[in-house]
């Protein structure tokens, strides 16, 4: 596969993992935490470097950057998933999730506190189904998306 070919399969590949985030999102009622929201963004990365490899006429060399940068975006979000899950099964805390309780300490911001949306905890997974939560899946997808990756790339070498 050329590296426009593999940017424009990472774009649509971006494309439905966000896709699929706004169907459980907003289609089943399936609110994202932090560590949900922040998985979007190598995909996000991953249909822009696609997208402007699929509209503009590009150098080799910038088709083979662009190729890479969404391919270090899905191995970047294999990390994040991985964290995540690390976190949904407690094997660690979060540095970025859960609660702020120390405004609430004093009685005068309980009204302001109680007034703000409730957080989405990172350890609590919205959905799990046969042990797998969302963030396991998208371990398993991003890391295929990875690969494929590698792949790709070890052919554009092969093909100097």
């Amino acid at each position: 596969m050329s590296p426009r070919g593999f940017s424009l399969f990472a774009a649509a590949a971006g494309l439905a993992a966000l896709a699929g985030a706004a169907v459980a999102q907003y289609g089943f009622g399936l609110r994202p935490c932090v560590l949900c929201l922040a998985q979007r963004v190598p995909f996000a990365l991953a249909v822009m470097a696609g997208a402007v490899t699929g509209l503009w006429s590009l150098g080799d060399t910038a088709q083979r950057r662009l190729a890479g940068l969404a391919g270090l975006a899905f191995a970047v979000n294999t990390a994040l998933a991985t964290y995540h899950v690390g976190v949904e099964r407690h094997w660690w805390a979060s540095a970025v999730c859960g609660r702020d309780t120390s405004e609430v300490a004093d009685i005068g911001n309980l009204a302001s506190a109680l007034s703000k949306p409730a957080e989405v905890e990172c350890d609590r997974p919205a959905l799990v189904w046969h042990g797998l939560t969302m963030a396991g899946a998208n371990i398993a997808y991003s890391g295929l998306l990875t690969a494929a990756a590698v792949m790709a790339a070890r052919n554009w070498r092969r093909r100097r």
